[in-house]
């Protein structure tokens, strides 16, 4: 039986050992080990087959796909998949300061100075200098933590979730924690408090209802199973309306009535009062401590402005227990979580470099003035590369804050627009995500807005290039 065209194709696909002999090849295999080589061979080559196999109909076209100037930069392009770090530089141009999925928090230049240091070679983790002996890593940010809050001891972990789960476990476990309904909160990421008491072994008590819950709600649900009252603080969302809730200061003198230790999750912990900023209130863990917290814990890289980690504060002896969990040794943060925590909360011995300084919290507080500049600077840029391609202006637009933080906070912001005429707003938008370097804007009414609030003035000449590059491959609209 005679071969059809297609089988003819699939036949004369070269095989792998055939390739491996090409001079462009060999010069591949100096470069990256043999066994990525071989792999991108061989995707490569799957690639061609699939599509020989999807296509209704076969012509020269299909006999180029076997051409090793097509293959070749197959091959290329899965070893720069291979061996490219996925964890990319990305430009956030979406004006949300604290973006969940790219990584929150930039780091403060002294920070990173400081992580390299640690990162390269040794350091005192767990060793005490002074005594000659082994020490505890906690100490590094303890004494700092303390200072600035006014509590009595801390501890750091991975994240909040961490924080509170640990803190729950050791103090709680098997017993009942009072919490009020309207605090029952869900977050990024499937975060619930019920879910996170649950595999603490704690036992929940819910009073009062949603949008309202008095101090004689938590006073009757008191009992001899209760183990500790529980506040926490909504941060990723706000009931307007007809509410009540009760101010930490009196569930924590109903607690000291009751010899019982009041926790209080902030979630977003934030140690400068953004009021004096524009911003809605927020409370800050100094008061919360002032409060009559006696364990509070929240997030190290939400408006704190560091690495990811989850932070608990309070009276020593509650910190004691939980620091002897073992639990606690599953959920520790490691040297350079630590190193960068460090770095950022010795920024806020100067609370006014800390707002200036820290790129998140300038970023929240940056002068609309400057967010002006940086458009026109970019706006210079990319008005030659737009000629006939795309039309790009600059307005006046909102930001938001993100990361559960202030969720009904609008942050007045420059925007440049750039409307595509060349393409859909849409296949814009991807050639700028996929671009290099990638991309993350937000798209409103057929146009792409790129934020300045959330745009480095270093990433401004990058940011113009990924615009050129997502330019040259959206087709020309010049006659």
């Amino acid at each position: 039986m005679s071969e059809t065209p297609r089988q003819q194709l699939l036949r004369n696909i070269p095989r792998v050992d055939e390739i491996l002999e090409r001079a462009e090849i060999r010069a591949l295999l100096e470069r990256h080990p043999r066994a990525v080589v071989v792999e991108a061979i061989r995707k490569g080559l799957e690639r061609v087959r699939r599509e020989l196999a999807q296509r209704e109909t076969l012509g020269s076209s299909e006999e180029a796909l076997l051409r090793f100037d097509h293959l070749l930069p197959l091959f290329q392009e899965e070893i720069a998949r291979t061996v490219q770090p996925r964890l990319r530089h990305v430009i956030n141009a979406s004006g949300v300061v604290l973006h969940t999925n790219l990584g929150r928090s930039p780091l403060h230049p002294t920070v990173l100075g400081h992580l390299m240091t640690i990162a390269q070679g040794y350091s005192n983790l767990e060793y005490d200098l002074e005594r000659g002996q082994r020490g505890s890593r906690y100490v590094h940010v303890e004494e700092t933590l303390c200072r600035l809050s006014g509590a009595e001891a801390a501890l750091v972990v991975n994240n909040n979730a961490a924080a509170v789960l640990l803190a729950l476990h050791s103090l709680a476990s098997g017993r009942e924690v009072i919490v009020s309904r309207g605090e029952l909160v869900e977050i990024g990421g499937a975060f619930r408090i019920p879910d996170v008491m649950a595999q603490s072994g704690a036992k929940l008590r819910e009073v009062g209802t949603t949008n309202r819950t008095h101090l004689r709600d938590y006073e009757n649900a008191i009992g001899p199973e209760t183990a500790l009252l529980l506040k926490v603080h909504p941060s990723n969302f706000r009931v307007i309306g007809f509410t009540a809730e009760v101010p930490l200061e009196e569930v924590s003198e109903l607690g000291r009535r009751h010899h019982l230790p009041v926790m209080c999750d902030l979630g977003s912990g934030c140690f400068v009062d953004l009021r004096a900023h524009g911003m809605s209130k927020e409370p800050t863990v100094q008061e919360a401590i002032r409060g009559g917290a006696d364990i509070v814990t929240f997030s190290g890289d939400k408006l704190l402005g560091g690495p990811q980690g989850g932070i608990i504060l309070g009276k020593k002896a509650l910190l004691d227990r939980i620091k002897v969990d073992p639990l606690n040794r599953a959920l520790r943060i490691d040297k350079l979580t630590l190193a960068a925590l460090e770095g950022t909360l010795l920024l806020y011995l100067d609370p006014k470099r800390a707002v200036r300084e820290i790129p998140t919290l300038a970023m929240l507080t940056v002068e609309k003035s400057i967010l002006k500049r940086k458009a026109k600077r970019l706006l210079r840029q990319i008005l030659p590369l737009c000629a006939g391609q795309a039309r790009a202006a600059i307005r006046e637009d909102v930001s938001q804050v993100g990361g559960g933080s202030l969720p009904i906070e609008e942050l007045p912001t420059v925007v440049v627009t750039i409307r595509p005429e060349g393409c859909s707003v849409d296949d814009f938008e991807t050639r700028l995500r996929k671009g290099e370097p990638p991309v993350v804007a937000r798209i409103s009414k057929e146009e792409i807005l790129l934020d300045m609030r959330t745009v480095f003035d270093s990433e401004i000449p990058l940011l113009a290039k990924a615009i050129e590059g997502a330019l040259s491959t959206a087709p020309s609209t010049r006659r």
